[in-house]
């Protein structure tokens, strides 16, 4: 079965086959479901809290 994610930083699901997956130098993975949730989050380094258009607000 396929397995389905969430994104790291606004928490929508994320079908298989896309997105992009960031592991850090420490081991930690991350998943994104676009380059906006990539850039707010790694980039720029923004809590998804702070973010209106995010499901952890």
């Amino acid at each position: 079965m396929v397995e389905t994610r969430k994104c790291s930083f606004c928490r929508i699901d994320i079908e298989p086959g896309t997105g992009k997956m960031f592991v850090m130098s420490d081991g930690t993975v991350y998943f994104f479901c676009s380059s906006k949730c990539y850039k707010n989050s790694i980039v720029l380094g923004r809590n998804p809290k702070s973010s209106r258009w995010t499901r952890k607000s």
